[in-house]
């Protein structure tokens, strides 16, 4: 695989993955939509270790491990599936963004990383502002017919970014070696489980009469692509470009996510959505690149 080509992949994947979430929960219940993209992603996946020949650790550390990252994926996805259900795949994205300026701030409780600079403060200042701004448009300005209930969509979201942030911090303090593949395999059967239970007890159903092709060719999509495929482009990636170029990633996604949104779902782009997008994607930069050191970001599967 080409550097480039996986590097369109993730931006790519990484932009249409709320627009999927949407579609595919809209004649399937969101609790087995998410169930069945993390079953396709698993039989995938496992398939292709036992081709590779790719051993899945299975020891105390490797068991640490998917325990951590379950956290993101359960508690992420799950908050990321209700959310849809209340705010546009555009600012799902967009709020997505802030994770790396989380992430860092949860670093510094859980792994004692050195506290933000005078630069970074700001940084999240600014970015603060333009979510603030974004959440005025959608909560208060009544700017459609979803924005009573927007205030539940942006509180789930912010959710599930909290648990893709501390997951990935998480993780970091597994002091293990072990392919991508192999980690991503063993994280999502971790997480089954839980997504059956859920499924179990909010549904329990299988209304297949009521499935459009829209939404099952979603979950298609999302679990080839948005969980597996993703995931392993977005290593590759990782290993081979700096981490100011992959930092690239969480400011066009959400970009990308907006304009898809808008033209392939009918998503209301207002002026206020666009000055506060700005804020946050100008408050990530700022983040990224206004100190001497840069860091590496994580970018939620």
């Amino acid at each position: 695989m080409s550097v480039p080509a996986a590097y369109f992949a993730v931006v790519l994947i990484w932009s249409t993955t709320p627009l999927g979430i949407t579609w595919s929960s809209e004649t399937v219940n969101p609790t087995l939509a998410v169930l069945a993209r993390m079953v396709i992603a698993v039989v995938l996946g496992w398939l292709i270790l036992k081709v590779s020949k790719i051993e899945l650790p299975l020891n105390r550390q490797a068991f640490k491990l998917y325990g951590y990252s379950t956290i993101g994926i359960f508690g992420g996805m799950s908050f990321a599936y209700i959310a849809a259900q209340y705010i546009s795949s555009g600012l799902i994205s967009l709020i997505f963004g802030l994770a790396p300026i989380l992430s860092g701030i949860l670093a510094q409780k859980i792994l004692n990383e050195p506290k933000f600079s005078k630069t970074k403060k700001f940084a999240l200042l600014f970015a603060m502002v333009g979510l603030a701004i974004v959440c005025y448009d959608k909560v208060f300005a009544q700017t459609d017919a979803l924005s009573s209930d927007s205030y539940l969509g942006i509180a789930a979201v912010l959710c599930a970014v909290f648990f893709f942030s501390i997951s990935g911090v998480l993780v970091k303090s597994v002091d293990i070696k072990i392919n991508a593949l192999a980690s991503t395999v063993g994280s999502l059967v971790f997480s089954i489980p839980f997504f059956v239970a859920v499924w179990l007890i909010f549904d329990g159903t299988l209304p297949i009469n009521t499935w459009e092709t829209k939404s099952l060719l979603a979950i298609l999509y999302l679990g080839v692509f948005g969980s597996l495929i993703g995931f392993i482009a977005y290593y590759y990636v990782l290993q081979k470009l700096d981490a100011s170029t992959v930092a690239l990633i969480t400011m066009i996604t959400p970009v990308i996510a907006i304009c898809f949104g808008a033209l392939l779902n009918n998503e209301t782009v207002t002026d206020n959505l666009i000055i506060g997008a700005s804020f946050v994607m100008g408050g990530l930069a700022l983040y990224q690149w206004g100190g001497r050191k840069r860091t590496k970001v994580t970018v939620p599967t």
